[in-house]
């Protein structure tokens, strides 16, 4: 579910009529362009026109182009406190690039309003490269970032991180803006040595003597004397607040001289007597309308009518009165409908909102809240429920904020607003979170999604705790919590790959949760496909993914449904069906876009498992490659795992057994520190046979003993001259996996019992288990499962081409063990002869494979479903490259080729 975005925050201050030129600033602005990439800082106090400085700069491309690229472009987003959630700052990161470049950052919206979303790292990635390709250059204002934190409670990363990388990695026409109170935790000292920095501090941002006395004069219509402007620069040290609201009680004074000559004090204090002096002068109804409209961050004319339950229109009409009356408002939009008042204006009139209850405190404080109520169903008529909720929180209206954090089919904690929930529920009375188990269960999800994981069991069991001293029968509502309790520890069970708990918990969560609660049961759905998955139980296993693929379409969690198709797409790749498993490989690449994330590197790494079974090695790689990168960001240790397995496969492909050797013992050690069984079987079988390859028997054979595979010990025993003891090894395996319908064990268990048959001098029976496992295997096109088991499945494969019912599929067999024989340079060595001869074609393999058998030139063209002359061409070729002249001749040759 998107979460709405306030236009308003992507939108420039408007140009003033009136405003003071600052030339000086303007320039030192322009000088910072050079820098490109660069930053710059403008960093002061409140009230020191640092927004409004930026605006007039970025105002002056339409007025004659002061900045030095005429064709500069602008975007700005105004930050307020809920953007130090780093989701929630991206999202409108990626909205305001996009005033400037619509096209620009397609699909990371969507991204980003998933559920979880995506790594920031990965987004800001896709976002920079994309940035990186505008033609023009463009400058991107950040404005009030003060009011981001540094570090939000819970978080594993924070804005300023975002920042940091961002900052790394500018794009070479870029301009970063940012204004703020304090200087943020950002590499300040990195950027000056490098001198891409521009910096603009109070010193700079006061205004001159000559400044001071053009805003009092003409912009805000006093006739000052100079003296007496001196003395209001003096007295304020050119803080432009203290200048405005100096002006503003001075208009109607009739002693001005003896007002600037008692106007003393600190900035905090003057500041204090100057609203004091401000306000008096406004009726009282304004003076309300000023305290009551406080509490909110932005205005609108309906927003007030509703918070002050004033008539339709008036909040319109006040507002406008108030800009003209110049009271510390600043118009957000072109068109006057949404506004702000000045921070520190707006601080001090909700340091005076109290007061206007009358005396007491109780009154004031149920005041307050009721404004904030009201300020929260607006929002919330409005679509805007993460700013309903933090209105709700003000309001200290706890059951109204848990409502609104539990959304509307999807939590808030998943809409870019964790952090804002947490620090809530942080501040709550232990008394309040123990006596609602809603609150504990919502608790333990922020906690997990925010990775402290050591405080969601707590949390879940006072939630219990909690149920359990309702004695009332369960409602619907009560079943969903010990649902949603359980799918949560189903979570964490996944988190630690704890089967038997992912499993249990699942079941119960889907017994519990309510049907409707669709975000949780499709998540916990997943789960359960997964516990099954790790089980063995495949055909459940597919049943969950299944479910869940469905469920999360129906409710729009694009997260989750990749997930599931993902472990699908596993279940496909075990069951054989390696075609359709690439499919959906490929479907997840699809889905997850751009960025690419880590679903899209599991996806690659199927898909180099595939390919490398179809033996397009090159295309393996490439998949292998793109996935490490992926992987490596947020992921299990079994990923590294399997990406090492992978990568030492293609290496014992390619001869690199040494190679291979180094990366399956180090995957080995890993999988075991870290209880990977799961991965053991994979891993015990390719390094059994890389230490045959490299004349290990004994290290193979105590391996393949350690972990009883069948598999193993079948090829450490046909190693050894042993066929008999492997086929009694195999034959249990071979009904083990029929039983349990597994299809892939099968197919491995023929193979190798084939092999075992031939080495028993049982041929016969050795090419029947043969077809079989081509009959298993051809739909899938298999090629490598056969190519590894090396020179006896050559040979076997060359009688079983006899059979016409497998003739296309065997010379395709055949033809890669031509081409895995073939030497770096292209050319094949002739054992009998040691002559060098130019490779046969994959093609030429094809058809040399079925010249050994009865079948004449026109039955072979119509196998091959090529034309007689066609068939000829290739014939004469092959005889050419064999140096011989006859059919006969050339069955005779490609056998002593081993072809």
């Amino acid at each position: 579910m998107a979460t709405a975005l306030l236009a308003t925050k992507l939108y420039f201050p408007p140009s003033r009529p009136k405003v003071v030129r600052r030339s000086r600033l303007i320039e030192r602005l322009n000088v910072g362009l050079l820098r490109a990439p660069g930053v710059t800082l403008i960093s002061a106090p409140a009230g020191f026109g640092k927004t409004t400085l930026i605006s007039e700069w970025v105002h002056q491309r339409d007025e004659g182009s002061l900045l030095l690229h005429p064709l500069t472009k602008a975007a700005w987003l105004s930050l307020d406190e809920g953007d130090s959630d780093p989701a929630r700052f991206l999202t409108y990161l990626v909205a305001a690039v996009q005033t400037i470049a619509p096209d620009l950052g397609a699909g990371l919206l969507s991204a980003l309003g998933s559920s979880p979303p995506p790594p920031s790292e990965s987004i800001l990635t896709a976002l920079l490269n994309e940035m990186a390709a505008l033609p023009d250059p463009f400058i991107l204002v950040l404005d009030d970032y003060h009011v981001i934190e540094s570090k939000p409670a819970g978080a594993s990363t924070s804005v300023d991180d975002i920042l940091t990388f961002l900052l790394a990695h500018l794009p070479p026409k870029m301009q970063l803006v940012i204004t703020t109170r304090e200087d943020p935790q950002l590499p300040l000292a990195r950027l000056r040595a490098r001198g891409q920095l521009t910096e603009l501090r109070a010193a700079d941002l006061r205004f001159t003597p000559a400044e001071a006395a053009e805003f009092l004069n003409s912009v805000m219509g006093l006739h000052l004397s100079p003296a007496n402007i001196a003395a209001v620069e003096a007295r304020t040290e050119g803080w432009i607040a203290g200048l405005q609201l100096a002006a503003l009680s001075m208009q109607g004074q009739p002693d001005v001289t003896g007002f600037i000559q008692s106007f003393t004090g600190s900035h905090r204090f003057v500041l204090d007597y100057l609203v004091e002096e401000v306000l008096q002068q406004q009726s009282e109804t304004v003076q309300a309308f000023l305290r009551q409209t406080s509490i909110l961050d932005r205005l609108c004319g309906p927003l007030c009518d509703a918070v002050l339950l004033a008539p339709v229109g008036s909040g319109q009409a006040t507002l406008q009165a108030i800009e003209r009356a110049n009271l510390f408002i600043v118009p957000l939009d072109g068109e006057r409908r949404w506004y702000r008042y000045h921070h520190l204006f707006a601080d001090l009139l909700r340091q005076r909102l109290p007061s206007s209850a009358g005396p007491g405190t109780a009154d004031a404080s149920g005041m307050i809240a009721e404004l904030h109520q009201r300020a929260s169903q607006w929002f919330e008529d409005n679509g805007l429920e993460i700013e309903a909720f933090q209105h709700a929180a003000a309001a200290h209206d706890v059951e109204r904020a848990a409502r609104l954090v539990e959304g509307r089919g999807m939590p808030l904690h998943f809409r870019g607003a964790v952090a804002p929930v947490l620090k809530w529920l942080e501040s709550l009375p232990t008394s309040v979170q123990q006596a609602s188990p809603s609150l504990g269960v919502m608790y333990a999800l922020a906690l997990s999604m925010t990775g402290q994981l050591s405080g969601v069991e707590p949390k879940l069991q006072a939630a219990e705790t909690a149920l359990a001293s309702h004695s009332a029968e369960p409602d619907d509502q009560t079943s969903n919590l010990i649902g949603y309790i359980a799918a949560i520890r189903a979570l964490m069970a996944a988190a630690a790959n704890q089967v038997e708990p992912m499993l249990a918990q699942s079941q119960r969560a889907l017994e519990y949760l309510h049907p409707d609660n669709l975000t949780v049961r499709t998540t916990t759905t997943w789960i359960l496909g997964w516990a099954y998955q790790l089980q063995g139980n495949r055909a459940a296993a597919r049943r969950a993914y299944t479910e869940a693929m469905a469920t999360s379409q129906a409710c729009g969690n694009t997260v989750v449904y990749i997930w599931a198709a993902g472990g699908l797409a596993t279940i496909q790749e075990t069951d054989n069906q390696l075609p359709l498993a690439a499919q959906t490989h490929r479907h997840i690449i699809q889905l997850v876009g751009e960025p690419p994330r880590t679903e899209a590197g599991v996806a690659h790494l199927g898909l180099a498992r595939i390919c490398y079974e179809w033996n397009d090695l090159q295309a393996a790689e490439q998949h292998l490659q793109q996935s490490i990168p992926l992987l490596q960001r947020s992921v299990p240790m079994y990923q590294y795992v399997a990406t090492d397995l992978m990568l030492a496969r293609l290496k014992l492909a390619r001869g690199d057994v040494a190679g291979a050797a180094t990366l399956l013992a180090a995957a080995g050690e890993s999988a075991r520190e870290h209880h990977l069984a799961y991965w053991m079987p994979a891993l015990a079988t390719a390094q059994v046979l890389t230490w045959l390859r490299q004349g290990q028997p004994a290290a193979a054979a105590h391996l393949a003993e350690a972990y009883k595979y069948p598999l193993s010990q079948a090829r450490v025993h046909l190693a050894q001259g042993d066929p008999s003891a492997a086929l009694a090894v195999l034959a249990p395996a071979r009904q083990q996996a029929q039983a349990k319908d597994w299809a892939d064990e099968r197919l491995q268990v023929l193979v190798l019992q084939a092999l075992a048959l031939q080495a028993h001098g049982e041929n016969d029976q050795a090419l029947a288990v043969l077809r079989e496992a081509l009959a298993l295997a051809e739909p899938g096109g298999f090629i490598r499962t056969f190519v590894d088991e090396g020179p006896s499945m050559a040979a076997l494969l060359r009688k079983a081409a006899r059979d016409s019912a497998y003739l296309s599929y065997v010379g395709k067999l055949l033809a890669a063990f031509g081409a895995a024989a073939a030497p770096a340079a292209g050319l094949t060595k002739t054992p009998a002869t040691e002559a060098w001869i130019e490779p046969l074609s994959e093609r030429e393999l094809e058809v040399m494979a079925l010249l050994r058998t009865e079948l004449n030139g026109p039955e072979i063209a119509s196998q091959l479903s090529v034309s007689l002359s066609t068939l000829r061409t290739h014939t004469q070729s092959i005889f050419s490259k064999l140096g011989v002249n006859n059919r006969r001749a050339a069955v005779r040759r490609a056998e002593e080729l081993g072809l």
